[in-house]
């Protein structure tokens, strides 16, 4: 599960959404949103919103990998979408400080083609992005503010 404290509020509504109408599917989220309003999707968006984000993974730092990781950011330009403290913005999601294991499933998913976004394009950065690539980025970043 992701953290959502701290997500934009656009994203979020999106992304409620999405669940809402079984564009992405996670039966208690769908659940939970059934009947639900768009106003009422909204204010939710906003609520969750001004959670606080998530604190970074504070264990021990391996500075190549968080090289390794920079050097894939660079490539891919992964902070041309979600912004230089990878905070997001409008319809991007925060990535940083978000657990480690959620950041490669959800990179995993996006490869394969198995997580819906809004368009093909994390599907298109990924591409040839190996496991162990995924891996690194993950842990990068999990350990940002």
């Amino acid at each position: 599960m992701p953290s959502l404290g701290g997500q934009p509020t656009y994203y979020l509504t999106i992304q409620l959404f999405m669940f809402r109408e079984r564009l992405r599917v996670a039966e208690p989220m769908t659940e939970m949103l059934r009947g639900v309003s768009d106003a009422d999707l909204r204010g939710l968006a906003e609520l969750i919103a001004k959670l606080p984000p998530p604190r970074p993974a504070t264990e021990g730092l391996d500075r190549p990998r968080m090289t390794r990781a920079r050097e894939i950011v660079a490539q891919q330009r992964c902070n041309f979408c979600h912004g230089t403290d990878y905070a997001g913005e409008q319809n991007v999601p925060r990535l940083a400080g978000q657990r480690e294991d959620y950041l490669a499933k959800a990179l995993r998913d996006y490869k394969g083609n198995t997580r819906r976004g809004y368009d093909a394009s994390m599907a298109d950065v990924l591409y040839g992005v190996s496991e162990a690539e995924i891996l690194d980025l993950a842990y990068f970043l999990a350990r940002l503010p």
